[in-house]
């Protein structure tokens, strides 16, 4: 397969997480702390958390290469053409949880699939994204997202920003609630147009941009005095975050099926969350906004 370079993929991955790291901790004054892991099946990893920080409550970097003889249920039963071959998984996932209501939590994800079987062809495919869930959304925060997703893909076609907004809006979506987890922003699987390399070029820029996306929020509302009550609010809906995860994450269903370092799998959870039963939240106020307006598909730019 000349022209699938698996390595090279690798190299990229580790190195965005370094560059992600670098630049959370520099912005927020605290380290990361490193795990380095191997999993009994095939494949390893390594993770990073910063935990108790200036800016960030807790934020999670997690790169795994992980290999096996055999898909895992949850990419058998999505791509049941492929059951019997061997697979290799890699990637990097991080979520980031800020100590300030009016910082949002972002996501981001980029990965690469590869399965193979001898004397068949091998079948890849990228994926990734990134998504934002705030609290006390800014519409100027939104619609900055928006555009860095945007350009991110808009030279692969003008197709793909549109595409892939509408998968993220419906992949981040939970039924039980009948509520979006935030206001999206890019979601794809599958992705191999185009061949390997133009395909690997826009995994990179979507992984490129996450910071590109996130960074300027943060510095624009880090410093925004809260209340105790916008605190109490943000940990209610930190707890959405926790079940959605949980119940519907294809990633978590992934790591968990396929042997991975449950530390790890999980880091993307908040370190305080809270639940209330049938909370309301008063007509007019923020919180109620946050429902009405922000928690539905919506078109930003």
């Amino acid at each position: 397969m000349p022209d699938i370079d698996p390595t090279a993929v690798s190299g990229y991955l580790l190195d965005l997480q370094d560059r992600i790291c670098d630049a959370l901790a520099g912005l927020d004054g605290a380290h990361f702390s490193e795990d380095a892991w191997d999993r009994a099946a095939g494949g390893g990893g390594r993770s990073r958390v910063l935990a108790n920080g200036n800016v960030f409550e807790q934020a999670g970097v997690n790169f795994s290469h992980v290999f096996g003889d055999g898909l895992p249920a949850t990419a058998s039963e999505r791509r049941p053409e492929l059951a019997g071959r061997g697979f290799q998984a890699m990637g990097v996932s991080l979520v980031v949880h800020p100590q300030n209501p009016r910082v949002p939590t972002s996501h981001a994800n980029v990965r690469f699939f590869l399965a193979e079987a001898e004397g068949m062809a091998p079948v890849w495919w990228f994926g990734g994204g990134f998504d934002l869930t705030p609290f006390y959304p800014f519409d100027e925060d939104c619609r900055h997202w928006h555009e860095v997703a945007r350009d991110a893909v808009s030279p692969w076609g003008e197709d793909l920003y549109p595409r892939f907004k509408h998968w993220c809006d419906e992949y981040f979506h939970l039924p039980h609630r009948n509520e979006a987890r935030g206001i999206g922003g890019l979601f794809f699987d599958d992705f191999d147009r185009g061949g390997f390399e133009s395909a690997f070029a826009l995994m990179r820029s979507v992984g490129d941009g996450y910071l590109d996306a996130y960074l300027p929020i943060v510095e624009r509302r880090k410093d925004t005095p809260y209340t105790d009550r916008e605190r109490q609010f943000q940990l209610y809906r930190r707890g959405r975050y926790v079940e959605f995860n949980l119940l519907y994450d294809r990633g978590t269903k992934f790591g968990i099926q396929s042997g991975g370092r449950t530390e790890s799998i999980l880091m993307s959870m908040p370190p305080l969350a809270r639940w209330e039963y049938d909370y309301q939240p008063a007509e007019g106020t923020p919180e109620a906004a946050l429902t009405r307006d922000y928690l539905r598909p919506r078109e930003w730019i």
